[in-house]
Protein backbone atom coordinates (compact mmCIF):
# COMPACT_ATOMS: atom_id res chain seq x y z
CA UNK A 1 0.00 0.00 0.00
CA UNK A 2 3.04 2.23 0.93
CA UNK A 3 4.75 1.62 -2.10
CA UNK A 4 1.51 2.53 -4.51
CA UNK A 5 0.93 5.73 -2.35
CA UNK A 6 4.95 6.59 -3.44
CA UNK A 7 4.39 6.09 -7.08
CA UNK A 8 0.93 7.90 -7.11
CA UNK A 9 2.54 10.87 -5.53
CA UNK A 10 5.62 10.68 -7.41
CA UNK A 11 3.67 10.74 -10.78
CA UNK A 12 1.08 13.46 -9.44
CA UNK A 13 4.38 15.27 -8.97
CA UNK A 14 5.72 14.47 -12.54
CA UNK A 15 2.19 15.63 -13.69
CA UNK A 16 2.81 19.30 -12.00
CA UNK A 17 6.59 19.74 -13.02
CA UNK A 18 5.39 19.14 -16.59
CA UNK A 19 2.00 21.42 -16.42
CA UNK A 20 4.84 24.33 -15.13
CA UNK A 21 6.88 23.61 -17.73
CA UNK A 22 4.41 23.69 -20.63
CA UNK A 23 3.19 27.68 -19.78
CA UNK A 24 2.56 28.19 -23.19
CA UNK A 25 6.03 30.39 -24.22
CA UNK A 26 7.78 29.19 -27.15
CA UNK A 27 11.45 30.48 -28.22
CA UNK A 28 12.34 32.04 -31.37
CA UNK A 29 15.44 32.72 -31.04
CA UNK A 30 17.84 29.46 -30.12
CA UNK A 31 20.99 31.65 -29.54
CA UNK A 32 23.01 29.89 -32.00
CA UNK A 33 21.97 30.67 -35.46
CA UNK A 34 19.52 32.22 -37.51
CA UNK A 35 17.23 29.27 -37.84
CA UNK A 36 13.50 30.02 -38.60
CA UNK A 37 14.68 34.06 -39.44
CA UNK A 38 14.93 35.05 -42.98
CA UNK A 39 16.80 38.59 -43.84
CA UNK A 40 15.57 40.44 -47.18
CA UNK A 41 19.66 40.90 -47.42
CA UNK A 42 18.90 44.21 -48.30
CA UNK A 43 22.37 44.92 -46.73
CA UNK A 44 24.40 41.92 -46.28
CA UNK A 45 25.57 40.70 -42.76
CA UNK A 46 23.54 43.13 -41.04
CA UNK A 47 22.29 40.07 -38.65
CA UNK A 48 24.58 37.90 -36.71
CA UNK A 49 24.76 35.93 -34.02
CA UNK A 50 27.60 36.41 -31.44
CA UNK A 51 28.00 34.97 -27.72
CA UNK A 52 24.23 33.89 -27.66
CA UNK A 53 22.94 37.49 -29.03
CA UNK A 54 21.61 38.41 -32.40
CA UNK A 55 23.69 41.32 -33.17
CA UNK A 56 21.98 43.98 -35.43
CA UNK A 57 24.59 46.29 -36.84
CA UNK A 58 25.29 47.95 -40.82
CA UNK A 59 22.21 49.18 -42.44
CA UNK A 60 18.87 49.41 -43.39
CA UNK A 61 17.79 45.30 -43.52
CA UNK A 62 14.82 43.45 -42.33
CA UNK A 63 14.85 39.61 -40.32
CA UNK A 64 11.31 38.16 -40.82
CA UNK A 65 10.59 35.19 -38.49
CA UNK A 66 9.51 32.43 -40.64
CA UNK A 67 9.13 29.45 -38.54
CA UNK A 68 10.00 25.86 -39.44
CA UNK A 69 7.61 25.96 -42.65
CA UNK A 70 8.28 29.43 -43.75
CA UNK A 71 4.65 30.22 -42.92
CA UNK A 72 4.70 31.99 -39.34
CA UNK A 73 1.85 33.97 -38.66
CA UNK A 74 0.48 35.76 -35.13
CA UNK A 75 -2.76 37.42 -34.37
CA UNK A 76 -3.14 37.71 -30.53
CA UNK A 77 0.03 37.27 -28.20
CA UNK A 78 2.56 37.96 -25.93
CA UNK A 79 6.33 38.37 -27.41
CA UNK A 80 8.84 38.98 -25.16
CA UNK A 81 12.54 40.43 -25.64
CA UNK A 82 15.38 41.72 -24.39
CA UNK A 83 17.34 44.45 -26.07
CA UNK A 84 20.86 46.25 -25.77
CA UNK A 85 21.08 49.67 -27.28
CA UNK A 86 24.34 51.49 -28.25
CA UNK A 87 25.27 55.21 -28.44
CA UNK A 88 23.09 56.48 -31.44
CA UNK A 89 21.43 53.37 -32.13
CA UNK A 90 17.95 52.80 -34.13
CA UNK A 91 15.94 49.58 -34.29
CA UNK A 92 12.89 48.30 -33.62
CA UNK A 93 10.29 45.40 -33.58
CA UNK A 94 7.70 44.59 -36.26
CA UNK A 95 4.36 43.14 -35.99
CA UNK A 96 2.12 41.84 -38.15
CA UNK A 97 4.04 42.19 -40.74
CA UNK A 98 5.30 40.01 -43.43
CA UNK A 99 8.43 39.51 -45.78
CA UNK A 100 9.20 42.16 -47.56
CA UNK A 101 12.21 42.45 -49.82
CA UNK A 102 13.66 45.85 -49.31
CA UNK A 103 12.14 48.87 -47.89
CA UNK A 104 10.79 49.97 -44.21
CA UNK A 105 8.10 47.19 -44.20
CA UNK A 106 4.51 48.37 -44.99
CA UNK A 107 2.72 46.20 -43.29
CA UNK A 108 2.15 46.28 -39.22
CA UNK A 109 3.38 48.41 -36.42
CA UNK A 110 6.60 48.96 -35.52
CA UNK A 111 7.59 49.56 -32.03
CA UNK A 112 10.55 51.42 -31.97
CA UNK A 113 13.78 50.84 -30.10
CA UNK A 114 16.42 53.87 -29.36
CA UNK A 115 17.77 55.26 -26.17
CA UNK A 116 19.86 57.98 -27.91
CA UNK A 117 19.59 58.60 -31.83
CA UNK A 118 19.01 61.58 -32.81
CA UNK A 119 15.20 60.62 -34.07
CA UNK A 120 13.22 62.06 -30.69
CA UNK A 121 10.62 58.86 -31.08
CA UNK A 122 12.11 56.41 -28.29
CA UNK A 123 11.67 52.83 -27.13
CA UNK A 124 8.56 52.21 -26.26
CA UNK A 125 7.04 54.10 -28.53
CA UNK A 126 3.96 52.82 -31.57
CA UNK A 127 6.25 54.45 -33.81
CA UNK A 128 4.00 57.37 -35.77
CA UNK A 129 0.94 56.31 -33.74
CA UNK A 130 1.92 56.92 -29.66
CA UNK A 131 5.19 58.42 -29.83
CA UNK A 132 7.47 58.11 -26.61
CA UNK A 133 9.11 61.57 -27.59
CA UNK A 134 12.19 62.96 -25.79
CA UNK A 135 12.99 66.61 -27.91
CA UNK A 136 16.46 67.44 -28.29
CA UNK A 137 17.18 71.28 -28.37
CA UNK A 138 15.78 72.92 -31.02
CA UNK A 139 13.77 69.76 -32.73
CA UNK A 140 10.35 70.45 -33.35
CA UNK A 141 7.87 68.47 -33.04
CA UNK A 142 7.27 65.58 -35.68
CA UNK A 143 3.51 65.26 -37.44
CA UNK A 144 1.22 62.28 -36.99
CA UNK A 145 0.33 60.41 -33.89
CA UNK A 146 0.30 61.36 -30.40
CA UNK A 147 3.25 62.51 -28.42
CA UNK A 148 3.85 61.41 -24.65
CA UNK A 149 6.72 63.89 -23.92
CA UNK A 150 9.73 62.56 -21.48
CA UNK A 151 12.94 63.92 -20.64
CA UNK A 152 14.59 60.61 -21.79
CA UNK A 153 13.80 57.42 -23.26
CA UNK A 154 13.07 54.34 -21.08
CA UNK A 155 15.98 52.08 -22.30
CA UNK A 156 19.78 53.19 -21.04
CA UNK A 157 22.44 52.15 -23.81
CA UNK A 158 24.83 49.53 -22.72
CA UNK A 159 21.87 47.72 -20.16
CA UNK A 160 19.63 44.98 -21.65
CA UNK A 161 16.05 45.64 -21.18
CA UNK A 162 12.92 44.04 -21.17
CA UNK A 163 11.16 44.40 -23.76
CA UNK A 164 7.23 43.12 -23.70
CA UNK A 165 4.52 43.88 -26.68
CA UNK A 166 1.48 42.57 -26.22
CA UNK A 167 -1.70 42.17 -28.75
CA UNK A 168 -5.16 41.02 -27.77
CA UNK A 169 -8.15 41.32 -30.69
CA UNK A 170 -7.83 45.41 -31.30
CA UNK A 171 -5.68 46.33 -27.98
CA UNK A 172 -1.89 47.20 -28.24
CA UNK A 173 0.41 47.26 -24.88
CA UNK A 174 4.16 48.13 -24.96
CA UNK A 175 5.90 47.89 -21.94
CA UNK A 176 9.46 48.21 -21.22
CA UNK A 177 11.00 46.85 -18.11
CA UNK A 178 7.52 45.84 -16.58
CA UNK A 179 6.63 49.91 -16.90
CA UNK A 180 3.76 50.25 -19.95
CA UNK A 181 4.58 52.43 -22.17
CA UNK A 182 1.59 52.44 -24.99
CA UNK A 183 -1.88 51.30 -24.23
CA UNK A 184 -3.50 51.70 -27.32
CA UNK A 185 -6.75 50.42 -28.89
CA UNK A 186 -7.40 50.86 -32.67
CA UNK A 187 -10.48 52.70 -32.85
CA UNK A 188 -13.61 51.59 -35.15
CA UNK A 189 -13.16 53.08 -38.15
CA UNK A 190 -8.92 53.23 -38.21
CA UNK A 191 -7.69 54.38 -41.42
CA UNK A 192 -3.92 55.00 -41.05
CA UNK A 193 -3.89 56.48 -44.47
CA UNK A 194 -5.68 59.47 -43.44
CA UNK A 195 -4.38 59.26 -39.58
CA UNK A 196 -0.82 58.99 -40.42
CA UNK A 197 1.70 60.32 -42.76
CA UNK A 198 3.26 58.05 -44.97
CA UNK A 199 1.89 54.94 -43.27
CA UNK A 200 -1.09 53.43 -44.82
CA UNK A 201 -0.21 49.85 -43.57
CA UNK A 202 -0.07 50.54 -39.74
CA UNK A 203 -3.15 48.26 -38.89
CA UNK A 204 -3.60 44.83 -37.13
CA UNK A 205 -4.50 42.04 -38.90
CA UNK A 206 -2.03 38.96 -38.49
CA UNK A 207 1.28 38.42 -39.51
CA UNK A 208 4.71 38.15 -38.38
CA UNK A 209 7.33 39.46 -36.73
CA UNK A 210 10.58 41.38 -37.56
CA UNK A 211 14.02 42.85 -36.37
CA UNK A 212 14.79 46.20 -38.20
CA UNK A 213 18.61 47.29 -38.77
CA UNK A 214 18.71 51.23 -39.37
CA UNK A 215 21.95 52.67 -40.67
CA UNK A 216 25.36 51.84 -41.08
CA UNK A 217 26.26 53.43 -37.69
CA UNK A 218 23.99 51.27 -35.83
CA UNK A 219 24.33 48.73 -33.54
CA UNK A 220 21.49 46.92 -31.47
CA UNK A 221 21.48 43.35 -29.50
CA UNK A 222 18.66 41.22 -28.80
CA UNK A 223 18.62 37.94 -27.05
CA UNK A 224 15.63 35.66 -24.86
CA UNK A 225 13.06 36.31 -27.76
CA UNK A 226 10.17 34.21 -27.10
CA UNK A 227 6.18 34.30 -27.95
CA UNK A 228 2.99 33.52 -25.99
CA UNK A 229 -0.08 32.86 -28.15
CA UNK A 230 -3.15 34.14 -26.39
CA UNK A 231 -6.66 33.05 -27.36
Amino acid sequence: MLKQLTLTALAALALTTAQAADDGWVSLFNGKDLSGWKSNEEVPGVFTVENGELKVSGGRCHLFYMGEKGDAQFKNFELKLKVKTTPGSNSGVYIHTQYQEKGWPDKGYECQVNSTHTDPKKTGSLYGVVNILALLDGQKEPEGGRHIKVPLAPSTDGEWFDYTIKVEGKHITIAVNGKVTVDFTEPEGWDPAKDLKNMPGRKLSEGTFAIQGHDPKSTTYYKDISVKVLP
